[in-house]
C-alpha cells in the first residue's frame, strides 16, 4: 500500500467505522423482521435464478452490502493493526485526532500549531505506518 492509499484510509477511517456500526444494525433488523411465507405463496415453487424474482434480487442487494461492509472492515482493521508504529506523543495526539474525523486545521487550534505543522505531523505518521506495513508484507512471503 503507498502512502497516498494510507492518508485515504486515515481520512475515511471515521465514517467507516460509523458506516459499519449503522450497516450492521440495519442488516440485523432485516434479518431479524423477515417472515415465512404462508398458503399458497410457501407451496408454490420458486424458478432458480430468474431475473424477475424479488427474492433472488433482494437476497443479491443484501450480499452486496454484507460484502462492502466487509471491505470497510479490513480497512479499519489495517489501520488499526498499524497504531502501535507511531509512539511519539505529538503524533499520536495529532492521529487519534484524524481518526476521530477532525480537519487539520481543527487538530492545529486545538494544539496550538498551525495546520502547515499538523500536516507535517500527518505525513511522518503516514510514512512510520506504510514503512511498517511494507516491512511486514516482504516477512509475509
Amino acid at each position: 500500500m503507498n502512502k497516498w492509499q494510507l492518508e485515504d484510509l486515515l481520512k475515511d477511517y471515521h465514517w467507516k467505522l460509523h458506516s459499519v456500526k449503522i450497516m450492521r444494525e440495519s442488516m440485523n433488523e432485516i434479518n431479524m423482521s423477515m417472515t415465512a411465507q404462508y398458503g399458497l405463496q410457501a407451496a408454490m415453487p420458486k424458478a432458480q435464478g430468474d431475473p424477475s424474482d424479488p427474492i433472488l434480487k433482494e437476497v443479491e442487494r443484501r450480499d452486496k452490502r454484507w460484502k462492502k461492509i466487509h471491505t470497510y472492515e479490513r480497512d479499519i482493521q489495517f489501520i488499526q493493526a498499524r497504531l502501535v508504529f507511531v509512539t511519539d506523543e505529538r503524533e499520536t495526539e495529532v492521529l487519534h485526532w484524524l481518526l476521530e474525523g477532525k480537519s487539520m486545521r481543527w487538530i492545529g487550534l486545538h494544539m496550538g500549531l498551525s495546520d502547515k505543522h499538523i500536516g507535517r505531523i500527518k505525513e511522518r505518521i503516514v510514512a512510520q505506518m506504510s514503512h511498517k506495513s511494507q516491512t511486514s508484507e516482504k516477512c509475509i512471503c
